[in-house]
């Protein structure tokens, strides 16, 4: 494994980590724990989960994810040897069954007060708002909604000075961002600078082959500001392993199994694929292990959110690790986003 370091803290985590949001619909405790174990086996040290999963967010599955990972480390014990990233839930249509007040500081207080009783622990290492609270160009929305944003932004301030008050009690140890724009990162290191609050050191945000759009301003921030990426879906709903090619829908598959979930399935993102996969086949390589390896190689990410319903699956992604990519297969890469830039929004 390959570790780094979450920016401007001591906190090491290795370059590949576990996303947990199957846990509680598509995978089983048992499976959810098993998963955790072999991660753990092999060198991954970071998971990251949220107060909304498991996926897709349901009343009857809120915090579940949370809850198994909180009965893992109950049973094993292995707290000290992890670290654990959790998130509040934006406002939104999918939190009507969490709460309406946003990111208010009630419900900063009360979503950390929750997410440790449910992960049975007295600290979460990097604690992120999960979408902003204003309309954003997120969740598969490829330009600004510039018509219907709302006037009134966050109010950054009083979120970062609940934020310090959570760290200063020890419930949090770092802060993060997800699904954020270049404008909302900056105003929150802004605020953060003139007032003497907490720094975020994290975003995440989607990033793959076929969905490179954090290039175009975010990733200069990332460089600029020493914020670094945590990358989510970067094999695009498992598009990216070339199961879905030719009209292929597994049945037991998450395109198959929730078919709102076609965010990477568009004609354009097929064709792309294609051609990726030609790279891979080329090179000796699977499609996932290529899309993730060219990943894992970015000088802007901190770390890489692998997710796996099977644990042959989680095999393959761990072990991308290990592959690194010439400059002559990432020449290819490019030839091909060049003529097929950003397919998926």
């Amino acid at each position: 494994m390959k570790y780094t370091t979450i920016p401007n803290t001591d906190i090491k985590v290795s370059k590949i980590c576990l996303g947990t949001m199957t846990f509680g619909e598509q995978n089983s405790e048992a499976e959810g724990h098993e998963q955790m174990d072999y991660a753990l086996a092999n060198g991954v040290n970071f998971f990251d989960t949220a107060e909304l999963y498991s996926v897709p967010a349901r009343a009857e599955t809120y915090g579940a994810t949370e809850k198994i990972i909180g009965t893992w480390l109950k049973k094993t014990g292995n707290r000290d040897k992890v670290v654990i990233a959790s998130k509040i839930a934006g406002a939104g249509p999918y939190t009507a069954h969490i709460r309406s007040n946003g990111f208010a500081k009630e419900a900063l207080i009360s979503a950390v007060e929750g997410s440790l009783q449910r992960l049975q622990t007295d600290y979460i290492d990097l604690y992120q708002l999960h979408w902003p609270e204003r309309g954003v160009n997120c969740f598969g929305l490829r330009d600004y909604p510039y018509q219907t944003a709302a006037k009134e932004a966050e109010n950054h301030l009083e979120i970062l000075e609940t934020l310090k008050d959570l760290k200063k009690q020890g419930k949090i140890r770092s802060i993060g961002l997800s699904n954020e724009t270049p404008w909302g990162t900056m105003k929150y290191l802004q605020t953060a600078k003139d007032h003497d609050l907490p720094r975020m050191s994290t975003i995440q945000n989607s990033y793959s082959l076929i969905h490179r759009a954090y290039e175009y301003g975010m990733s200069e921030v990332s460089l600029r500001e020493d914020i670094g990426l945590l990358v989510y879906s970067p094999l695009g709903f498992g598009v990216l392993s070339g199961k879905y090619l030719n009209g292929q829908m597994p049945e037991d598959s998450r395109v198959k199994l929730f078919p709102n979930y076609n965010r990477y399935s568009s004609p354009q993102s097929e064709k792309a694929v294609s051609a990726y996969q030609k790279i891979a086949e080329k090179h000796g390589m699977t499609l996932a292990e290529m899309s993730l390896a060219f990943i894992n190689q970015l000088p802007f990410v901190t770390s890489n959110i692998i997710g796996a319903s099977k644990m042959s699956q989680l095999k393959e992604n761990i072990g991308s690790i290990h592959i690194d990519l010439s400059e002559e297969i990432i020449s290819e890469i490019n030839h091909v986003h060049a003529l097929m830039p950003n397919p998926a929004p």
